[in-house]
């Protein structure tokens, strides 16, 4: 039951916690923390109560036998990996150019208006469901026995596809990014599981749930603060505007942010607890929530972006003097006919931040990168002119991504991930001494 956790787990650096794992903690705990989102999802109101109903459909609670009930469970909850685990390739095949996508202007502004809008279901604006008539005509389907219980697996499936929409759309996100085909498969197969875990226990051990209340509102409004975080993240780091607002580093910046934070908090606690049966405080339930939203939301944006900024590196430690711009780098490169160090990069980038904040903040990279020419492509803006073809000349297909050049134009190594300092100077010394060599076409013309 602690495995659920691993969905919130995270530094909060980044647009949603799947990424935050695959990406910290590598594709195993992103799969485990998969199914923690499926578990979280199914404790929702839409799902939750239909629990009981749905294992009595398919026979389980009146299986002659415990094995038997078991069995029936596990063919259901097969029955829904069978929906969603085919989701999570499919976005993986077709996903590909989804990262660089996030340069352009409209592609951010659509991701985040769903986000606001999956955000805005959290908090009651509207339900996240199939038409009544249509969820119960879907809910006859079936029938008893193993045909029927995983036939009405695929149809619990469709039913709670759009209670799951906020929990499952961080996840394909991520997924169409990386473009990975097994980690899209396992990790939806994963959720499925997550999501079937109450059904397998209600049918096979005829366990009696605990009743719906007061907890399922507090999962909906975590969710929502959430949901509306990620909405912003995507906003801040593509328009510098949106960014500069809650790029502070200040201690002060993260006392008003923190109290703000804990004041959502405790007015979100008073609209749960008004939520109970019978609570004498009921009609404080609506406004305590209303009231809650705008500083849990604003509060958690700017103190999780003040958590986030990189604090810097010893001041004693040189910092890289980088070139902006390919013509400009390259012209000091042929000049001073000296090894060149090219990093493409974005602001829409998570790893190109977390490989500026720790492996190029690096006291040992700083020094090895002073007999280079750091050079720095700007890939944020998909509409430059020259961007797109010198990374199609130089084959980058994905940020972040630092290619070594010696002083003669030859590429002598390349990182394509946010990796450790110490892999990242393991490349920049593959690159020998400068020979003085440089010729004015040393580096491929974009």
């Amino acid at each position: 039951m602690l495995v659920p956790t691993l969905a919130w787990a995270g530094d909060g650096s980044e647009s949603n916690r799947f990424g935050d794992l695959l990406r910290d903690h590598g594709p195993i705990v992103a799969v485990l923390a998969s199914f923690g989102f499926g578990f979280v999802a199914s404790l929702t109101p839409c799902v939750y109560p239909m629990v009981p109903i749905t294992v009595s459909i398919f026979g389980a609670t009146e299986a002659k036998s415990r094995l038997r009930g078991a069995a029936l469970s596990g063919m259901f909850v097969l029955g829904i990996a069978s929906l969603f685990t085919p989701m999570g390739v499919i976005f993986a095949m077709t996903g590909k150019l989804m990262g660089s996508s996030l340069s352009n202007m409209w592609v951010v502004l659509a991701l985040a208006l769903m986000f606001t809008a999956l955000a805005a279901s959290m908090f009651g604006a509207f339900e996240l469901a199939l038409p009544s008539g249509l969820t119960n005509k879907l809910s006859t389907v079936g029938g008893v026995g193993f045909k029927g219980a995983f036939i009405m697996g695929l149809v619990m499936g469709l039913i709670a596809a759009p209670c799951t929409g906020p929990f499952l759309t961080g996840i394909l996100t991520v997924i169409a990014q990386s473009g990975k085909v097994a980690l899209g498969g396992f990790a939806l197969f994963s959720f499925s599981l997550g999501l079937g875990v109450l059904f397998f226990l209600a049918g096979a051990f005829a366990m009696n749930l605990p009743k719906g209340g007061a907890w399922m509102m507090g999962i909906k409004w975590i969710s929502g603060v959430g949901l509306a975080y990620m909405a912003f993240a995507y906003l801040r780091d593509r328009f510098e505007p949106v960014r500069n607002l809650v790029s502070h580093a200040s201690t002060t910046f993260g006392v008003v942010a923190g109290a703000l934070l804990l004041i959502g908090l405790i007015l979100g606690i008073v609209h749960i607890v008004a939520e109970r049966r019978k609570s004498p405080i009921a009609h404080l339930s609506r406004p305590m929530k209303l009231a809650s939203i705008v500083p849990a939301v604003v509060g958690v944006v700017m103190f999780v972006t003040w958590v986030s900024m990189p604090r810097g590196a010893p001041t004693s430690t040189p910092s890289i003097a980088w070139v902006n711009g390919y013509e400009a780098g390259q012209a000091k490169a042929i000049a001073e006919k000296r090894p060149v160090m090219m990093d493409f990069g974005a602001e829409w980038c998570k790893a190109c931040k977390k490989l500026e904040a720790r492996a190029f903040a690096d006291p040992r990279v700083r020094t090895e990168a002073q007999r280079f020419v750091a050079i720095r492509i700007d890939a944020t803006d998909d509409d430059v002119v020259d961007t797109r073809p010198l990374q199609k000349k130089l084959n980058v297909v994905g940020l972040p991504t630092v290619i070594m050049f010696d002083d003669t134009g030859k590429e002598m190594g390349r990182i394509n991930d946010d990796v450790p300092a110490e892999a990242l100077l393991a490349e920049m010394k593959k690159v020998p001494a400068a020979q003085g060599v440089r010729g004015t076409s040393a580096l491929p013309a974009p």
